[in-house]
């Protein structure tokens, strides 16, 4: 029986080498299994492919997919499903946060017939403190905006079964929200705890702006609750508008208004202006989303697909 590990890349050509040797040991006990390393390589501008080349001459149990750019991790996982072989999948990342040593762990559950065992951290690693806050901050939002269960303090490091990746294929949509789509799907799901690392080389290529984009990719992705919050909105202030606009008729009928309000009118107007430039925004995201999944295009293209396993 085959295991895939999949590990999308991204200018790592510092940590291959390292990932590699921790795989090799954290699988080397559980030799009852066939196992496949499958790197995405998301148009990496290092030397990350031409490792990969090495790797795959050297190596049977290695295949990659090079993509013609980059699309972006989500996009690269998908590539990751449509070409892994294995029963089971394990979606790991190549700077070791995640470690390889619970590997074992997850195939123990996964023989007890859970379908997607996925890693919870029990420590964030070195994470700022402003960062985990907002982490965690965003995991009650979209907790709190939907009735699917959100698992906070959990990545995309999991073991998913056959059916798991089968189902995920089918899943085509342009505004990808993997950890959101791994819900979806249901399935039977248990946990394996850890620790959180540190980088073992480079940077992350994951900064404040893009976790903020996935943030809203994620809300937009999983749940209409924004929509829903600027039509509350709307009509909140439709009532405080129409309860100050009888307030001003009544005082000026009973007790005149012979000085201007432009103060109040100037506060009444920027009011209503921004809360129709947020709900406009609100309903722009959703737009965009719309726009670009009718286009239909493919997530992914890809230069080259290597494997020495032609199953």
């Amino acid at each position: 029986m085959k295991i895939t590990i999949l590990v999308p890349l991204y200018n790592e050509e510092k940590n291959i080498g390292m990932l590699v040797e921790a795989l090799d040991a954290a699988i080397k006990p559980l030799s009852d299994y066939q196992w496949e390393y499958l790197f995405i390589n998301d148009g990496s501008r290092d030397n990350t492919l031409a490792l990969l080349e090495q790797l795959y001459a050297n190596r049977s149990d290695v295949s990659y997919v090079d993509l013609s750019r980059n699309f972006g991790k989500e996009n690269a996982m998908l590539a990751g499903f449509d070409h892994a072989q294995g029963e089971a999948v394990i979606v790991m990342d190549a700077d070791l946060q995640d470690p390889p040593q619970i590997i074992g762990q997850m195939v123990e559950k996964w023989r007890e017939g859970y379908d997607d065992v996925y890693a919870r951290r029990k420590d964030r690693g070195q994470e700022s403190w402003l960062r985990k806050k907002l982490s965690l901050a965003f995991y009650r939002i979209l907790q709190g905006s939907t009735n699917i269960d959100v698992l906070p303090n959990v990545g995309d490091f999991r073991l998913l079964d056959r059916k798991c990746i089968q189902a995920l294929r089918q899943l085509r949509e342009s505004g990808r929200y993997t950890k959101g789509l791994f819900t979806f799907i249901g399935f039977r799901k248990t946990a394996v705890e850890f620790d959180r690392g540190s980088r073992t080389q480079g940077h992350s290529s994951f900064n404040f702006w893009k976790l903020f984009k996935l943030a809203i990719e994620g809300i937009t992705s999983y749940t209409t609750a924004p929509l829903r919050l600027a039509t509350i909105m709307g009509v909140l202030v439709s009532i405080f508008a129409f309860a100050y606009m009888t307030y001003v008729f009544l005082k000026a009928l009973f007790y005149g208004d012979p000085v201007a309000g432009y103060p109040t009118m100037m506060t009444v107007i920027l009011f209503l202006g921004g809360v129709q430039l947020l709900t406009i925004g609100i309903i722009g995201e959703y737009l965009g989303r719309i726009f670009n999944e009718v286009k239909n295009r493919p997530v992914y293209f890809e230069r080259e697909y290597k494997t020495h396993n032609k199953d």
